[in-house]
C-alpha cells in the first residue's frame, strides 16, 4: 500500500487547512484510515482515525473539537481538516491504514508520505 499525504504548508495561528491522503491502485474504502504527526525531535503521535463507512471516528485529546478526519469512499480520499492551528501544531503529518477489512478499533500498519504543516505564531 502507498499512502500520500498532502496538503500542508505554512499557516498563521489560528488558521485552518485541510489535508488529504490517497493511494494508488488500491482501494481505502473497506479500511479504517488515520492521521499521524511527528514533531522534529519528537516521537510520532495519534491524531484521529475513521472508521471505513466514516461513522465512527476517535481524537487524541487535543485535536478535539479542532481537528476532523473524514472520508470520500467515492473519490477514494481520507482528510483531516485542521481549524485553530497553534504553533504545538507543527509537524509532519501522515495517514496510515489498518489492512483489516472493516475494522475497528484500528491497528494501523502502514503509513504513507507525509506532508509538513508549519503553524507560525
Amino acid at each position: 500500500v502507498q499512502l500520500q499525504a498532502s496538503g500542508g504548508g505554512l499557516v498563521l495561528a489560528g488558521g485552518s487547512l485541510r489535508l488529504s491522503c490517497s493511494t494508488s491502485g488500491r482501494s481505502l474504502s473497506n479500511y479504517a484510515m488515520g492521521w499521524f504527526r511527528q514533531a522534529p525531535g519528537s516521537e510520532r503521535e495519534f491524531v484521529g482515525a475513521i472508521d471505513w463507512s466514516g461513522g465512527q471516528t476517535f481524537y487524541r485529546d487535543s485535536a478535539k473539537g479542532r481537528f476532523t478526519v473524514s472520508r470520500d469512499n467515492a473519490k477514494n480520499l481520507v482528510y483531516l481538516q485542521l481549524n485553530s492551528l497553534r504553533p504545538d501544531d507543527t509537524a509532519v503529518y501522515y495517514c496510515a491504514v489498518d489492512t483489516r477489512l472493516r475494522s475497528w478499533p484500528p491497528d494501523f500498519v502502514y503509513w504513507g508520505q507525509g506532508t509538513l504543516v508549519t503553524v507560525s505564531s
